[in-house]
């Protein structure tokens, strides 16, 4: 017996939705004064990821809290931003990002940091899978621009393969200059 095609596409929806994992970050709720009293609704701040470099936030509102949850949801899985990571634990680079008066600073760190930031930053780190990491967050603390502002960072991160790459470079002489941090693999000529 054939199984029908619609079926098979629900199953497939499924499994897409569920490589994501989502992580609330913040609830705001609002009143609008009408002539019977107070209606309140709520905005939804989510940050979702597969925990392997894929990384998003969405923003919904709604009358209900579940509601507006599943719109930010919805919102974030049409935004998935790819970022390379090294060695699937951390950054690349040092980054900075900002976004309105929230400004971010992203560094690489060595094996068993673990995640150094708060609130906002760390939700998006842990749905990217970063496993070490240290941040720090400046400005305003406000949680949709600190994850706006991380975004901004984090899209600043490249892969040195296609620095290399973009360069005319091979990939060794990049790597070499990151491993003992001299300026002389580059050619440069040391102070006398």
């Amino acid at each position: 017996m054939a199984r029908s095609p619609g079926r098979d596409r629900g199953r497939d929806r499924e499994e897409r939705e569920s490589e994501f994992t989502e992580k609330l970050v913040h609830i705001n709720r609002v009143a609008k004064v009408v002539k019977g009293g107070k209606r309140f609704g709520f905005a939804a701040l989510v940050v979702l990821g597969d925990l392997k470099g894929r990384v998003a936030f969405g923003h919904g509102k709604a009358r209900e809290v579940p509601e507006a949850i599943r719109k930010a949801t919805e919102a974030g899985r049409r935004a998935l931003v790819r970022v390379p990571l090294r060695e699937g634990r951390t950054v690349h680079h040092d980054s900075y990002g900002r976004h309105g008066s929230g400004k971010v600073i992203i560094r690489a760190a060595p094996p068993g940091t673990g995640i150094i930031a708060g609130g906002a930053m760390r939700a998006v780190f842990e749905m990217l899978g970063v496993q070490d990491v240290v941040a720090k967050s400046l400005g305003s603390s406000n949680p949709y621009n600190v994850v706006r502002a991380t975004f901004d960072a984090l899209k600043a991160q490249e892969n040195p393969r296609a620095v290399a790459a973009r360069r005319g470079k091979k990939y060794g002489e990049i790597a070499a200059r990151r491993r003992d941090g001299s300026v002389e693999a580059e050619g440069a000529q040391p102070d006398a």
